[in-house]
Formats: structure tokens, C-alpha cells, sequence
């Protein structure tokens, strides 16, 4: 699969099982992400890499952010189980610092530009992925056991692992020829015409 096809094709897929990606096939996701457009090579990611009985330290955060914002038992319950969906995931945190020429909303862009960039590198190795965020990632509890302070993010969890489904999903967005006449309008509006 060629670099273009892969990400016009791009797709999340939320059925994950064994195998994860392991040894070189990790080391290549996680440069991939290093490679995230950054300005003032600030480097705004930290990349934390949960498997094996890291899952069930994992599970245990969730859950007790789940509790602490006062969620009920479903959720909970949802909570606790959700690092069970894929045997890896990778939590993004933007490290943001005081940056003048670089404001706190583009080094959380480029966080998430490394979660792109590793999700696809996954894909063009053979795994799949799914980028997830949510409530607790907001979450005192959940900020606390990834070392965030005030200003950092955390922009997602990345679950990967190998495709249990075949996507059958038909894409309903616009082609770029709608994105263009968009464009168009809005540049007509603006000129009055």
C-alpha cells in the first residue's frame, strides 16, 4: 500500500485482538510519530505504551477517574474494561510549554499529529487502530497517573492491535470537488457578491 492510498483509505478499526505490534514494528509506530509536524522542534509529546499487566494498571486508573467524576456503574463498568479492547494502546500527552512563538494550541496539534502519523504507520505495517479520547481524559485521576500538569493534554489513547472486522464503511463525506465550491461560496460571501 502506497503512501497516498493508505491515507485516503484511512479507517479505525475498533475490533482489535493479538497480535499488537511488537519489537521493530513498535519502534517504527512510535517514530513515526516522533516525524509529527513540530514547530521550534519542541518535541510537545510524550508517548506512554500500554501492554501486558500495564492493561490492568491501566484499567485500574479508568475506573477510578470513573468513579471520581461521579459516573455510574455502566460506565464504570465501561471504564475499567476499555483497556481490554486491543492488547496495546498508546496514551499521547501534549507537554506543552510557555512558548511565544509557539502558542499551547499548536503543540497540542502536533500531539495529535503524531497519533495520525503512528495510527497510519500501524496500518501500513498490517495492524489497525482506532484513536480514542473521552471524558476522562480530562479526568484529575487519569491527568495524575500520566504526570500531566496544568498545561498538558492528553489527546487521545491510541488502541492498536490486528483488525478483527473487514470495514464495510462507505465513506458519506463530500469529495474535495465540494470542498472547493465550499470555498468559493464563502469567498463570494466575503466579497459581497
Amino acid at each position: 500500500m502506497d503512501a497516498l492510498e493508505l491515507l485516503i483509505n484511512r479507517r479505525s478499526a475498533s475490533r482489535l485482538a493479538e497480535p499488537a505490534p511488537t519489537g521493530e514494528q513498535l519502534q517504527n509506530i512510535l517514530r513515526a510519530g516522533m516525524r509529527a509536524p513540530d514547530h521550534k522542534s519542541m518535541q510537545p509529546w510524550h508517548f506512554f505504551v500500554i501492554e501486558g499487566e500495564g492493561r490492568e494498571r491501566f484499567s485500574a486508573v479508568l475506573e477510578q477517574g470513573a468513579i471520581a467524576a461521579g459516573s455510574d456503574n455502566k460506565a464504570i463498568d465501561k471504564a475499567r474494561n476499555a483497556p481490554f479492547r486491543a492488547p496495546l494502546i498508546i496514551t499521547v500527552v501534549a507537554k506543552c510549554e510557555e512558548n511565544h512563538k509557539v502558542p499551547r494550541w499548536e503543540q497540542e496539534m502536533s500531539a495529535g499529529c503524531a497519533v495520525m502519523a503512528m495510527q497510519m504507520a500501524a496500518v501500513a505495517q498490517g495492524f489497525g487502530g482506532i484513536w480514542r479520547s473521552g471524558a476522562l481524559t480530562e479526568s484529575p485521576v487519569v491527568r495524575e497517573a500520566f504526570g500531566c500538569r496544568e498545561q498538558d493534554k492528553i489527546v487521545g489513547f491510541l488502541y492498536l492491535g490486528t483488525p478483527q472486522l473487514k470495514s464495510i464503511y462507505v465513506d458519506k463525506r463530500p469529495g474535495p470537488d465540494a470542498v472547493c465550491d465550499l470555498f468559493l461560496i464563502i469567498v463570494a460571501k466575503l466579497s459581497g457578491l
